[in-house]
């Protein structure tokens, strides 16, 4: 009896862990999302100079958002 109880409980940290690093867990909030991507935006168009890429992406977010 008490073995079935450790292999339960083995069994549900297991889910619990697997859950934490599922992508499917949970969704963030598209402003949350995109607060985490502008800084490396920013440095990639420093240090690349892509300037053309950089309005292109951020107005088809902004597209994406406005639906």
């Amino acid at each position: 009896m008490a073995d079935t109880a450790t292999r339960t409980m083995i069994r549900a940290r297991g889910r619990k862990a697997y859950a934490a690093f599922d992508g499917r867990s949970g969704q963030r909030h598209p402003l949350v999302a995109m607060a985490m991507v502008l800084p490396l935006a920013a440095l990639l168009v420093v240090v690349f100079g892509g300037w053309e890429a950089v309005v292109t992406q951020a107005s088809s977010v902004v597209e994406m958002l406005g639906r």
